[in-house]
């Protein structure tokens, strides 16, 4: 394989998991109903914003690594497996105590 077509799978993978991440968010917005989807995206939006005051440039960081060949599908594929990993660990739990429990955790790993 040539450096070229190592690049384009990398790349191909990024897109491949941004289009899952795609699909898991459209299948999270479809199970729930419109009253609790603002309920849950009042508290996401607060802490979404406390995190963007302790973490400036991540978003920066998420847009590089998906222009680097294989960066964001690793980064992905981690974040799958620990979303797996809590949802076997946390019966009954859905996509939004997952996001809750990773922006607290994020938050809280930096306050100390």
């Amino acid at each position: 394989m040539s450096y070229f077509e190592i690049f384009v799978l990398g790349w191909n993978l990024n897109g491949f998991v941004f289009l899952v991440n795609l699909l898991l968010a459209f299948l999270t917005v479809k199970a729930n109903d419109p009253i609790s989807l603002h309920k849950q995206s009042e508290v996401l939006k607060e802490l979404k914003e406390e995190f963007d005051i302790l973490y400036p440039n991540r978003k920066y960081e998420v847009m590089i690594s998906y222009i680097l060949p294989f960066t964001a599908f690793f980064r992905t594929s981690f974040r799958f497996i620990e979303m797996s990993m809590f949802f076997k660990a946390n019966q009954d739990t859905k996509m939004y105590d997952f996001m809750v429990y990773k922006y607290t955790e994020d938050i809280n790993k930096q306050k100390r």
